[in-house]
């Protein structure tokens, strides 16, 4: 087993032993935070003028969130790693389409997307895999597809791991990720930083970012 294979099962494992109460949680995990509501409606208007195809949401937990951007209305289904974490997002969410798989291997086409989000989920991803993760996404996207990170944010440090509460995860200084995300095939929309709330450790960062057109050939 690969040192990125025990990595990945580490996480679901993770997931799969808080996967309940992370539900319950997580339920009204939206209310009284208008900031990240404005930036999921942004992509959502995006997503919708460029209609460039489904969106996904990696990293979908159970699945609240796949269910906001439906409600916004957009084509929606959401992925996870944990198995169980997926069986309560198909049970909360009948009428929307739940896959296990991971979102640096994801099974689609080249281009079928029209937007991804990344809702807290690339945060447990060690460093070094990050460019390869973004890569896959961009890959799936299609041009001029929509592509939302939200993250916690380094503010003015280096990226470093911290103890969350189900498994290790980084913090990101907001550029450093951006610049990532450039040399990805990324051009980036807006960010938004959102100051820690009384019950929240952290500051939190949001990423806006379409898909870049393919290079002119030089010739």
């Amino acid at each position: 087993m690969t040192e990125h294979s025990t990595h990945l099962r580490v996480t679901s494992d993770a997931y799969d032993a808080v996967a309940v109460l992370y539900a319950d949680l997580v339920r009204n995990g939206l209310d009284g935070l208008p900031l990240d509501r404005s930036v999921l409606a942004a992509f959502a208007d995006l997503a919708r003028v460029a209609d460039a195809g489904p969106v996904a949401e990696l990293g979908c937990g159970p699945g609240y969130l796949t269910a906001h951007l439906r409600d916004l209305g957009l084509d929606a289904f959401g992925l996870d790693l944990s198995p169980v974490m997926i069986g309560l997002a198909r049970e909360a969410y009948p009428d929307l389409r739940f896959e296990l798989g991971s979102m640096d291997a994801l099974d689609l086409a080249d281009g079928t997307l029209g937007g991804i989000v990344c809702w807290y989920s690339v945060i447990h991803a060690p460093p070094r895999d990050i460019p390869s993760y973004l890569a896959e996404f961009r890959r799936v996207l299609a041009r001029g597809g929509t592509l939302l990170l939200a993250f916690f944010e380094a503010e003015g440090g280096p990226v470093e791991a911290f103890d969350h509460k189900v498994t290790t995860a980084y913090r990101w200084p907001i550029d450093v990720l951006a610049g990532l995300a450039r040399e990805a095939g990324f051009v980036e929309v807006g960010r938004m930083l959102r100051e820690p709330l009384t019950e929240e450790r952290f500051r939190r960062g949001h990423l806006l970012m379409r898909c870049a057109p393919d290079r002119p050939d030089a010739s």
